[in-house]
């Protein structure tokens, strides 16, 4: 009787165990089911993924909740968050296709000149590395490509949507770029004087004097033309450049004291280590070069003060004390 007893109470425990794990089972799964979860438990499932910085898990549930509920009442606002999880998330390229197919499928919506935005400071950052953040790095030297298609972005931007909200801070994200794409012109002239390329070099110095007008480069451009010029026998031409540097920059390192431009005919660089270590019987070449920017902002990204003077930085961002701890990998 005793061990019958005891059979009996491990049967009825375990049936137990059993109902309980199959309801227990039953709920998990109309929990995790897409189609027994309505739209609105969905859109304030993103909200916690969004407020504790879960990006990934955002970006997944946005996700589903437009595959879900493509008509539904968070349909388009999903899609914008999902912009922005992108970026946060530094996935980029992300950013910039989801805005672009926001822009496209809702012309008219009243936050599309978010969808801009967020395109414009995409293609800013998707140039930039991991190591940009402890290395310093002139951003002129990079592949333009990004940065010409940020322009155009914040550009059509205030072109549509000149009182919004963003319009104020896209304008200083143009400085920016304007006076970076200028400096990369003048990179591209100094290289092609080092190819002895002159015709194009000065070429690349009209652009920037035409095209870029009241950015720091500008007086580089004309240093450009005035030795380009002079190289070509166009000596008429050069003077103008020369003239019209020592007018509007007299403090450029090209001219000397009584403001005359320094022109360069002898390309030998006698102060080269080859020189000495060959004894005189090898002096390589120093094509003219072009950069009128203190020494310190020349091998490094622009510094705030700089962006004082001439407006040629970024916008500034508030950083917090969790971003200055981690070196800039968490905000």
């Amino acid at each position: 009787m005793r061990t019958l007893i005891v059979i009996l109470s491990l049967l009825l425990i375990s049936g137990c165990s059993w109902f309980q794990s199959e309801e227990a089972k039953a709920a998990r799964a109309n929990r995790d089911d897409p189609k027994t979860i309505t739209e609105q438990a969905y859109y304030e499932r993103v909200q916690r993924n969004l407020t504790s910085r879960s990006w990934a898990l955002a970006i997944e549930n946005l996700e589903a909740l437009e595959a879900q509920f493509p008509f539904g009442t968070y349909g388009e606002q999903a899609q914008l968050e999902l912009i922005y999880a992108h970026y946060e998330s530094a996935d980029y390229e992300s950013a910039t296709a989801a805005a672009d197919r926001f822009i496209r499928l809702h012309p008219q919506h009243t936050n599309v000149d978010y969808a801009h935005y967020i395109k414009g400071l995409s293609l800013i950052s998707e140039s930039k590395g991991f190591l940009d953040s402890f290395l310093p790095r002139d951003d002129s030297k990079r592949d333009p490509g990004t940065a010409r298609l940020a322009f155009a972005t914040f550009t059509d931007l205030l072109h549509r949507y000149p009182n919004s909200v963003y319009a104020a801070d896209a304008r200083k994200h143009l400085v920016h770029l304007r006076n970076l794409l200028a400096r990369h012109e003048i990179h591209v002239a100094n290289y092609y004087f080092k190819r002895e390329a002159y015709l194009a070099a000065t070429n690349r110095g009209r652009y920037v004097v035409e095209n870029f007008q009241r950015t720091p480069a500008v007086a580089d451009g004309l240093a450009v033309m005035a030795q380009g010029y002079y190289l070509l026998n166009l000596k008429e031409h050069s003077a103008n450049a020369a003239k019209t540097l020592a007018t509007n920059f007299p403090d450029h390192p090209a001219l000397n004291a009584s403001g005359e431009f320094q022109y360069q005919d002898n390309f030998k660089d006698d102060s080269s280590w080859w020189r000495r270590l060959t004894l005189g019987y090898y002096v390589p070449e120093k094509a003219p070069a072009y950069d009128s920017r203190p020494e310190s902002l020349r091998d490094s990204s622009p510094s705030s003060t700089e962006q004082e003077q001439n407006e040629q930085q970024e916008p500034d961002q508030e950083k917090s004390w969790l971003n200055w701890l981690s070196f800039g990998l968490l905000g």
